[in-house]
């Protein structure tokens, strides 16, 4: 049998017991149909990684991996992020497949591309990003934020592929090279075309959830584009640092004049002007110091180093609390994630 690339689906699920018995099979069947194509090895897997949920999201979850052991599971010790869930799913993963290919839970990204993806890896890709080709399902105002945001990022010199958010093929090869980046403060779209290595585009229609409800409102987009503006730039500080200039350039020439006025006898006294000036270069002070205390508080952070994640369970390894002796006992346990009876010959691509 010739050899083929191990493939895990990573998907992050924070508060989905609506969604989930819903889009798991999808997940599910589409593993199977490229398997069944002889796209992937049967030894491929759905991986869902519960980002602290409070509701049975992480009960669903176990109860998959019990009833087919092509579904996978690991939960955070507590609520990090969808950005921070991704990653966890992907580290997890490297070690242990060829190609990963990250989707969010909600089954809006057709999971049909996966099909279009696969071949463009076997074509020689390293990453395959999901890109919508319209918005139409998005609301007026969401649509043009988002097209506002991406044409903000490209005049800011960030790398970000247009209309691309988290759906993407990614080798283990870019993924060993990816986890030497130690960013605290992660924007996961932005980060990957950093790394390098061939990429192509895959286009796709997105839907409408089939069920529950967004887990990113307004506030938690506004702080994702944030974070992603100041964590692939600091074009912001060079703004400031051009717009002070000509301020103090125009403060000089204002000077100069005041006085030659007061020389040749002109000044009317007034506040009026003073009141104005005071104001505007206050408020440009204030949003000046607002900008640069957003990334000395993200260097602040950076310095702490702390973990990005903490995986406290996996559906492969016994759950509950483990005493000392117990430990012991099971030394030469296997904790690796269980796998079919079947083996195969190392992977190597080919072209389609």
């Amino acid at each position: 049998m010739p050899a083929r690339p191990i493939l895990w689906i990573v998907i992050p699920c924070y508060n989905e017991e609506k969604v989930l018995p819903i889009t798991a099979p999808l997940f599910r069947d589409k593993l199977l149909s490229l398997i069944g194509g002889e796209k992937i090895s049967p030894s491929s897997r759905v991986l869902f990684v519960n980002d602290g949920s409070s509701d049975r999201t992480w009960e669903i979850i176990t109860a998959l991996a019990r009833e087919d052991e092509r579904y996978l599971g690991i939960s955070q010790s507590r609520n990090r992020g969808h950005q921070n869930a991704v990653l966890a799913g992907l580290m997890e993963a490297k070690d242990h497949a060829d190609i990963t290919i990250s989707i969010d839970c909600d089954g809006q990204d057709d999971v049909n591309a996966m099909d279009a993806m696969v071949d463009a890896y076997l074509d020689g890709s390293e990453v395959v990003y999901g890109v919508r080709s319209s918005r139409e399902t998005d609301s007026f105002f969401k649509r043009t934020t988002a097209h506002a945001f991406y044409r903000m990022m490209r005049g800011l010199d960030a790398e970000v592929v247009y209309d691309h958010a988290d759906y993407r093929l990614v080798s283990s090869l870019v993924l060993r090279h990816f986890a030497d980046f130690e960013e605290v403060n992660i924007f996961l779209r932005g980060m990957f075309p950093l790394v390098g290595f061939k990429s192509s585009c895959v286009y796709y229609e997105r839907a409408r959830r089939v069920a529950g409800k967004s887990h990113y409102p307004l506030k938690k987009m506004a702080a994702l584009a944030l974070n992603g503006i100041t964590d692939l730039s600091v074009k912001p500080i060079n703004l400031i640092a051009g717009i002070g200039l000509v301020i103090s350039l125009l403060g000089l020439a204002g000077a100069i004049w005041a006085v030659v006025e007061a020389l040749l006898g002109n000044t009317v006294a007034g506040w009026a002007s003073t009141v104005c000036i005071l104001c505007v270069l206050g408020g440009i002070q204030l949003v000046s110091l607002g900008v640069i205390g957003q990334y000395v508080g993200k260097t602040y952070l950076e310095t702490k180093r702390r973990p990005r994640y903490i995986i406290s369970e996996r559906t492969w390894e016994k759950g509950g609390r483990r005493w000392i002796e117990e430990t012991s006992d099971d030394a030469g346990e296997d904790r690796t994630p269980p796998s079919p009876t079947h083996t195969e010959k190392p992977h190597e691509r080919k072209s389609l």
